[in-house]
C-alpha cells in the first residue's frame, strides 16, 4: 500500500494544501510569494500550500522543494 497524501482545497480563500506526511511540522516561505513549504522538526518538506490557486490559471507555477537534511 502506498503513501497516502491529503490535498485540501478553499475554494473561497483560494488556498490550496498538499500534505505528504501528517507530522508536526511548520510553514516556511519559499522564493515564490505565493507558495509556502511544509517541514517537519529535521528539515525534511512534508508537504506545501499555494495562495491564490486560481491565478496559475495565467501562468504555470515552478518550483524546487528541498529538504533540509542530507
Amino acid at each position: 500500500m502506498g503513501k497516502q497524501i491529503k490535498i485540501w482545497y478553499d475554494k473561497e480563500g483560494d488556498y490550496l494544501e498538499v500534505l505528504f506526511e501528517q507530522k508536526k511540522g511548520y510553514f516556511k516561505e519559499t522564493e515564490n510569494d505565493a507558495v509556502m513549504e511544509k517541514v517537519d522538526e529535521e528539515g525534511n518538506v512534508i508537504g506545501f500550500s499555494i495562495l491564490k490557486v486560481s491565478a496559475l490559471k495565467k501562468k504555470p507555477l515552478s518550483i524546487a522543494l528541498e529538504s533540509q537534511v542530507a
